[in-house]
């Protein structure tokens, strides 16, 4: 048996459910009502800007921090006042919080030994926990003689040596560089597809939630905004916050108005089939929404908008052309990267009207 099987056999695939949840300290609530079901197995990603509240949620499922109102389920166990050494969960913080006079054996299996659990038994399992994440040849080392990508995966090791049914991760690379981040994604992608735990994580690095995530929570201000794939929320905004939110660059949002069956940017048109149009009245107010890649360069015949360019920025692969339209409304397109624009070239840009995402005044998605 390798240690992946070995490790993964040991393992019971717990779901988690969140019933009501609010958090409030004193008498500031930053979590509203909270309802959340997440399938055993699952990655789990909650995504949004800082003081959203992810971060006390992950909190909260931990037990590090009390709930004012509502239920926690694991397992459909409910563990809303359970200590958080019976929960059945590890996390890994954005902090190492590594022993800087212990080995790398020392630290993964420290926990186990607190617990009094026998030598053989903690060295199995660290040597298991090593092999998965490649840490063998640096086990008599101390933290001090790692790279950052190596001390975080001790921390990860010291999760896994616990067997836990649900994994947590705050944020876990936040102080890596880019390069880092991209070879640490790629390694907690791998545990999860070979241990297949669940798998809670925070960031608000919206790349790290669209590569990792099976699942994505968008959060913002204490309220859980959409839930879905990645896919899902790319292609499908609920609302103006995830559209702009998710996708790097974001969304283009401008304001406009229906009227004619056509959506009005400034003194500029575009036509909508019967099969798009939203049920809004006439005249109504609105904001139409279209991802940078999904708009182009208008042919002679097609409705269009005069987009001023500002910046160009050359990725290598594609050009993304930074300017404005109807006068002063930001606007990014991506064009390929063999076309040539300077600042303050004015080009007629246009986007299938099946690409367009329409929102309300308030910023609800219309269909």
């Amino acid at each position: 048996m390798t240690a992946i099987s070995e490790i993964a056999a040991r393992q019971e695939v717990a779901g988690l459910e969140l019933r009501g949840i609010t958090k409030a300290f004193g008498q500031v609530e930053v979590l509203h009502g909270i309802d959340l079901s997440v399938r055993g197995g699952e990655f789990v990603v909650f995504v949004g800007p800082s003081g959203c509240g992810k971060s006390t949620l992950l909190r909260l499922i931990a037990g590090l921090e009390e709930v004012t109102d509502g239920d926690i389920l694991i397992s459909g166990h409910d563990v809303t006042d359970d200590d958080p050494s019976v929960r059945g969960i590890a996390m890994v913080f954005q902090s190492y919080a590594l022993y800087p006079h212990m080995s790398v054996a020392q630290n993964m299996g420290f926990g186990l030994k607190m617990a009094h659990r026998p030598k053989e038994e903690v060295a199995r399992k660290v040597n298991a926990a090593a092999d998965v994440l490649q840490l063998t040849p640096l086990l008599d080392r101390r933290p001090g003689q790692l790279s950052g990508g190596q001390r975080q995966r001790v921390a990860i090791g010291r999760a896994i040596v616990r067997d836990p049914q649900v994994f947590l991760f705050d944020e876990p690379l936040s102080n890596l560089d880019a390069e880092l981040r991209v070879e640490m994604r790629m390694e907690i992608a791998r545990l999860h597809r070979e241990l297949g735990n669940t798998m809670i994580y925070v960031t608000h690095d919206q790349t790290e939630a669209m590569t990792l995530a099976d699942k994505i929570v968008v959060l913002r201000d204490g309220r859980v905004e959409q839930t879905g794939t990645p896919a899902q929320l790319y292609d499908d905004p609920g609302n103006v916050f995830v559209a702009g939110f998710i996708g790097s660059p974001k969304m283009n949002l401008f304001p406009a108005t229906l009227r004619d069956g056509a959506v009005h940017i400034g003194e500029d048109s575009w036509p909508l089939p019967s099969s798009l149009r939203p049920k809004e009245n006439e005249g109504a107010k609105i904001v139409a929404g279209v991802r940078p890649e999904h708009m182009r360069l208008a042919g002679q015949e097609e409705p269009a908008l005069p987009f001023t360019v500002t910046f160009p920025e050359f990725l290598g692969g594609t050009t993304l052309l930074h300017g404005h339209v109807a006068g002063d409304i930001p606007c990014v397109i991506e064009v390929e990267r063999d076309v040539s624009a300077e600042m303050g070239a004015v080009l007629q840009i246009t986007a299938n009207p099946g690409d367009l995402r329409l929102f309300d005044i308030h910023g609800q998605r219309l269909r």
